[in-house]
């Protein structure tokens, strides 16, 4: 270790956390820091009588990082230097050096909140940023700041924003250290055609055979791209030297050693990896790096409701650390599959994991902490404020949360297994029926890939999924259309949820959280360890509880049928599963996963859902309520009794009972969403509105009468005269000028007579109406012959607004409009004289029209 880049910078490190409480560590890869940097604290003083405790995103990493620091001690993994993850502990009572793995540091943090027994908390490769990291981060602030003044907090990672992150904390300080890399060529080798993946990655690796000297490690986004291209490779012609060694998460032990381990000599080996590689493991021998640029990640999945791991491509600083993989030890090569210019348009760095995954488990476990708020701690990204309420909601619904958002006594059982929110529900209930085993398989089905591949895909029953998982557990067989390397990855899973349930439920069958709750039939707080301990995945199962165990993981994807394949959630959406499938003749479903690219979602994963078990064991969440409601066939307003389950409609019944003001307040909602073309629009009425209009443009304190104002205020001028109506044809008979003048009081119905009337009488005598439709111009339209006489233009609005004068022929056609009569008499009339003595000489076209007699005949009557 004397000879690594980071022990130039450890003398420094070691100083500054002497006298401050937290630090910023970034080294490049190869620096050595994961390793060398936590014994380096093992004899300072303010470290007497506690422990390390190291963050480390990776099971694989974790384990490599004790395993590596042990050997440099001496020392087997448990003595000094120990790890916990999830299954897999190894430490002892002389441990000082714990490495752990991410809900591992959750757990620790909500069991003893001051971590008493810790004296710095690391977080490496932090600019993974993954939920567990931020949220392990925020909790470990909250409690130094209040709990353990005394407590280190050491961030370290290669690619992070140092400065941002030492702001973030107050200023402390950042320790930089290069790393001991080699240059690396990087050669850009998009793939020709639309070639699969692992024929791409094959043919790269033959190529890089061919051209380099020296190991390879190429990465791949996951597990089944490991396999294909593993198998493509074996099939092709590859010198006799070459061994291929997969490097994944799942890989047992001593296949992990042997990726990580120096090659036997004389042989070549390709290290087939996912993104496990990037960051904190050493590959001995490596010099040439194949990148495919994918990466796995867990993105939010609208699918399941649950996150789900995507694959997509990778950031730019993901693909330097791969880069820098092959230069550790000496000068190597990058192979990048894909181009200069692709290169350019990826993102510099990954998103945060809080900023787009679902936050159902983050809310789960603040909860647990004691926080109902996320702002009530610092986070370096806040997790948005929608994705976290919507968690909360889940949670609420599933029993996690009481009312007030406090964790309830189930909340902390579903915490304790760690599973996402939505199948640790689903576990515990399936506990209670003891069905354990068959929701262990369901919970593995769900969050691994589709076992089923080619057409057995487009049969969405997950009934089918766990039949083929049940055959391949008794006779290993390879069934048609079956994966059964998806089987045996989905067995194991199993396995592992059966494990922490019994631990989980032994703990409270033991150490009771609560009373029993709702319509179980022997919860968890009543069995005892005895009657867990005969559970185990060789137990029977009954096929016929899939649909009651995944309606308790998904209580708002309870699907009712509506014919042809058609269903409405329980959560309010509608969805569909492809035709012909035997599923859709099920009254009730559950639907597991819903694409939902398309409006109406469309059902990948579902099973059957008995009426009878929908009853019992969602009792608690079905409602009875009367509803007065808009029946639009017969266009009027009706009652019934419903008997629902979220926006299921179980049961309904018609009544005729309801209220006047149960009536009254549907009529005004249908008008408010139909609009006011309902109501009786006479030429009266709309003339009344429209003066109306013409005064408020005037003195805005009488009521503004737009559609908007009006539908915004109908309860007020419009609902004292809906009794007794009922339907569309009822509103026929509101009487609108009424209702209209109602808004009006007894000055300014006066007032609306004198300065905005009906009609104006003309010279002639006669009473011409006023047009207000433009409430800014009203309009009169009359026959100029009936004007002789009159200087100047009639006034409105107590004289402030002249009209809009449509002077007409005899045929009542217009002439001239004019605002200012007095200088039409003057300019205009003798041109207009004119053409009308041409056209109509019958009629009266006096020389002088102001001294003329006014006249609505075709000549004056002397």
């Amino acid at each position: 270790m004397d000879n690594l880049p980071i022990m130039q910078v450890l003398p420094e490190l070691i100083h500054i956390l002497r006298s401050s409480r937290a630090a910023v560590l970034i080294a490049e890869p190869g620096a050595g820091k994961t390793t060398a940097t936590p014994p380096a604290f093992l004899n300072e003083p303010w470290l007497e009588g506690k422990s390390i405790l190291m963050l480390e995103p990776r099971r694989l990493a974790a384990r490599s990082a004790a395993v590596f620091m042990s050997a440099a001690l001496g020392e087997s993994v448990g003595q000094t230097v120990g790890y916990r993850m999830r299954m897999d502990t190894k430490v002892s009572k002389n441990t000082r050096i714990v490495v752990v793995t991410e809900g591992v540091l959750t757990r620790m943090l909500q069991s003893d909140p001051s971590l008493g027994d810790v004296g710095l908390l690391i977080f490496d490769e932090f600019h993974e940023r993954s939920l567990h990291a931020d949220l392990g981060l925020a909790l470990a602030l909250e409690a130094q700041s209040v709990l353990r003044e005394d407590l280190r907090i050491l961030i370290m990672s290669a690619t992070l924003d140092g400065d941002r992150v030492s702001d973030f904390l107050g200023g402390v300080p950042v320790v930089d250290c290069p790393g001991r890399t080699y240059p690396v060529e990087t050669i850009y080798a998009p793939a020709s055609g639309n070639l699969p993946l692992e024929k791409q990655a094959s043919a790269a690796v033959r190529r890089a055979l061919a051209e380099q000297s020296g190991d390879i490690l190429l990465f791949l986004p996951g597990e089944r791209e490991i396999r294909r291209t593993q198998r493509e490779l074996e099939l092709s012609m590859l010198p006799d030297s070459t061994v291929l060694r997969p490097l994944y998460g799942q890989l047992s032990q001593e296949l992990q050693n042997s990726a990580v381990a120096a090659a036997v000599q004389g042989q070549r080996k390709v290290v087939l990896a996912t993104s496990i590689a990037e960051t904190s493991l050493t590959i001995q021998g490596v010099s040439t790096v194949i990148d495919t640029g994918l990466r796995r990640t867990q993105v939010f999945s609208p699918r399941t409701g649950m996150p789900r791991l995507e694959t997509v491509p990778v950031s730019k600083a993901s693909a330097d650390q791969r880069r820098g993989r092959a230069g550790r030890t000496a000068p190597g090569v990058c192979y990048r599959l894909w181009s200069q210019e692709e290169h350019h348009r990826l993102p510099e760095d990954n998103v945060p994991e809080i900023m787009e995954t679902d936050l159902a488990q983050l809310a789960l476990e603040l909860a647990v902490w004691g926080v109902r708020d996320p702002a009530a701690l610092q986070w370096l990204d806040a997790p948005p404020a929608a994705p976290f309420a919507q968690g909360a909601a889940l949670l609420r619904q599933l029993g996690a949360l009481d009312a007030r958002g406090a964790i309830t006594p189930h909340g902390r059982s579903m915490a304790a297994l760690g599973a996402h929110p939505r199948v640790a529900h689903m576990l515990l209930r399936a506990l209670e029926l003891g069905a354990a085993p068959l929701a262990c398989r369901l919970a593995a089905l769900l969050g691994e890939r589709d076992p089923f591949r080619g057409p057995a895909t487009l049969d969405c029953d997950l009934t089918l999924r766990v039949e083929s998982l049940l055959r391949y557990e008794h006779s290993a067989a390879d069934a048609g259309g079956v994966d059964p390397a998806a089987l045996r990855v989905i067995q194991r899973e199993s396995r592992n949820f059966l494990q922490q349930l019994l631990t989980v439920g032994s703990a409270t069958a033991t150490h009771p959280l609560s009373s029993p709750e709702r319509h179980s039939l022997s919860s968890p707080e009543r069995q005892s360890p005895s009657t867990l301990d005969r559970l185990s995945m060789s137990s029977p199962v009954d096929l016929s509880l899939i649909g009651l165990l995944l309606s308790f993981a998904y209580p708002d994807r309870i699907g009712q049928k509506r014919g042809e394949g058609a269903f409405v959630l329980s959560g309010g959406r509608g969805a569909a599963m492809s035709k012909g499938q035997p599923l859709e003749r099920s009254h009730y479903i559950v639907a597991a996963a819903v694409d939902d690219k398309v409006t109406q979602g469309k059902i990948m994963l579902a099973a059957a859902l008995e009426e009878t078990q929908l009853l019992e064991y969602h009792a608690d969440n079905i409602t009875e309520a009367a509803e007065v409601y808009w029946d639009p066939e017969s266009s009027s307003v009706k009652a019934r009794s419903r008997t629902m389950l979220g926006s299921l409609v179980l049961k309904e019944t018609s009544h005729n009972r309801p209220t006047p003001e149960e009536i009254e307040e549907v009529l005004l909602k249908v008008i408010a969403e139909k609009g006011l073309d309902v109501l009786p629009w006479e030429k009266g009425v709309q003339q009344l509105r429209q003066r109306m209009m013409f005064m408020h443009a005037l003195r805005k304190d009488w009521p503004e009468m737009s559609d908007e104002a009006l539908i915004g205020s109908l309860d007020m001028w419009l609902k004292p005269f809906l009794q007794g109506m009922r339907s569309l044809r009822d509103l026929n008979r509101v009487p609108l000028s009424r209702a209209l003048e109602g808004m009006l009081n007894w000055n300014q119905r006066q007032m609306l007579d004198k300065e905005a009337p009906t009609h104006i009488t003309v010279p002639s005598g006669s009473r011409v109406p006023v047009d207000y439709e433009n409430p800014s111009a009203p309009v009169l339209a009359v026959r100029l012959q009936e004007m002789f006489g009159q200087v100047n233009t009639p006034m409105l609005g107590g004289g402030r607004i002249a009209v809009v004068l449509h002077l007409l022929s005899p045929a009542r056609r217009p002439m001239q409009v004019t605002s200012d009569l007095a200088s039409f008499w003057r300019s205009t009339y003798f041109e207009v004289k004119k053409d009308l003595k041409g056209r109509y000489p019958k009629h009266y076209w006096p020389d002088d029209p102001l001294q003329a007699i006014p006249t609505n005949r075709t000549r004056p009557v002397k």
